[in-house]
């Protein structure tokens, strides 16, 4: 019999934390379960071992950004919606760090759930993009375009790889401001 108050979802989200907290350290179903205080073959209850604690962070991971995306862009349009993802996005994966990478791989075709959670973030920015009269192909290339640059700064910053004396907060609202002003004129291209 499961533990009570034990779930699939405080399982995934204690993990979470761990990952975060101690992003040196290995995950494994041992430090989860000591951290819930329970044994280990208590968890398996709730995930299907480390691959579905690992598919489980991942779907946590990519929900919780679509989330963060999607609250940032309510009630904006054009520029403002843009920078606001842009925003959003940066700040999710350095309060993320651990998490952020595992909402870059595309979900296997079989895994509906996974597919989901990345389409649901995909969908945020295709609203945007809309306000732009981008859509179909227009909004995939501007899509690509979008989550590359952004994409490529975070993952940058994220690795310490800016080390030049300059403002990194200045550095990030110029390449929105440049994104901004491809996509006012992405149609004309």
């Amino acid at each position: 019999m499961p533990r009570a108050g034990l779930t699939a979802d405080t399982v995934v989200e204690r993990a979470a934390e761990l990952l975060e907290q101690r992003p040196d350290d290995e995950l494994t179903l041992a430090a989860v379960a000591e951290s819930l205080g329970v044994r280990t073959p208590s968890l398996y209850k709730h995930v299907d071992g480390l691959p579905g604690l690992r598919r489980g962070l991942t779907l946590r991971a990519k929900a919780s950004l679509g989330a963060a995306l999607a609250q940032a862009t309510i009630g904006r349009s054009r520029a403002d919606a843009i920078r606001s993802l842009a925003l959003a996005y940066r700040r999710w994966a350095l309060e993320h760090p651990m998490q952020y990478p595992l909402t870059v791989p595309v979900a296997a075709d079989d895994d509906e759930a996974d597919r989901a959670a990345s389409v649901a973030a995909v969908e945020v920015i295709y609203a945007v993009l809309a306000g732009y009269d981008l859509v179909g192909d227009d909004a995939v290339d501007a899509t690509r375009f979008l989550r590359a640059t952004v994409h490529g700064f975070v993952s940058l910053e994220s690795a310490g790889s800016f080390k030049l004396e300059r403002d990194l907060e200045r550095s990030y609202a110029a390449l929105v401001e440049s994104v901004v002003t491809a996509l006012e004129t992405w149609r004309a291209a």
